[in-house]
């Protein structure tokens, strides 16, 4: 089974008029999205999508809004798109976790059927102390329910694009304390926090109910970093993810496999370790 654990798709409100969406609180949005040649897909064409390029399912969620209305509209679309397509997506409730309701969207969404919260972000800013308790609240449903959270992380160095928080590795780590006992999946490679669980004491066992995505990858990181990440973490701990329609995942696909990733990995990756993380069969 090949499953893609990142990717994004938005309502037809949002897609036909992104600008009514481009409100004063909605920065981040407008830092990603004002530009018209940042693409939004809706749950059909996402599913041509996975047809086209041999993938048997997608976890699916829209964009932080800082507006409760606007999140609550992309979460019903994303559960609505879970119960078009059952066996194609994986939907999972997105917002922006700083906000006071917060957690009640939360608990509405994952009662309402979603399968875990993600992808939460706060663009612009780092994870201080207060967001880190907001990230390990909504953690804690997650964990009572038996459910993934994944949370957007970028590289604290390199070069700077759109939606590019200013974190940092403590912080990161500071987030993956916070939330011991969380199905926790920190996109983007984690911002390269796997690398330190080669460290003899403490970061393995922090590190133990982590997962790190691919996302965004091929603008990232050389190809040698799926080969290097699975020997560091396994090839378990890896979640292939496209951040479609950022991009098509064939270019992940060609990536790995110059790597030179045994087949046991490229399974794992591509898609038996996002299985077992949500459970199917």
């Amino acid at each position: 089974m090949i499953i893609d654990a990142h990717v994004h798709i938005f309502p037809p409100e949002i897609r036909r008029d992104r600008e009514k969406f481009l409100t004063p609180e909605e920065t981040a949005f407008a830092s990603i999205y004002r530009d018209p040649q940042a693409r939004m897909v809706g749950a059909g064409d996402l599913v041509n999508l996975l047809d086209e390029e041999g993938v048997d399912r997608a976890v699916v969620f829209g964009f932080p809004f800082a507006d409760e209305a606007k999140a609550r509209l992309q979460n019903d679309y994303v559960l609505e798109a879970q119960a078009r397509f059952p066996d194609r997506l994986i939907g999972l409730a997105c917002f922006d976790p700083r906000q006071p309701w917060a957690e009640k969207e939360a608990v509405r969404a994952l009662d309402s059927g979603l399968r875990g919260l993600g992808e939460l972000a706060v663009y612009g800013a780092g994870f201080e102390r207060d967001t880190i308790d907001r990230l390990a609240a909504l953690g804690a449903l997650c964990r009572e329910r038996g459910l993934p959270m994944n949370v957007h992380v970028n590289e604290p160095v390199g070069h700077q694009y759109p939606g590019k928080a200013p974190l940092t590795l403590p912080m990161i780590y500071g987030l993956v304390k916070a939330c011991a006992g969380v199905k926790l999946i920190l996109a983007h490679w984690g911002g390269g926090l796997f690398f330190y669980h080669l460290m003899k004491k403490e970061v393995a066992g922090v590190l133990a109910d982590v997962w790190f995505d691919t996302a965004a990858s091929p603008f990232l990181y050389r190809p040698q970093v799926y080969e290097i990440a699975a020997r560091i973490i396994g090839p378990e701990k890896i979640l292939f993810g496209s951040d479609y329609p950022l991009l098509k995942p064939g270019r992940y696909f060609r990536e790995m496999e110059s790597a030179g990733l045994d087949g046991e990995s490229l399974r794992q990756i591509k898609g038996e370790a996002a299985a077992a993380l949500f459970s199917l069969k």
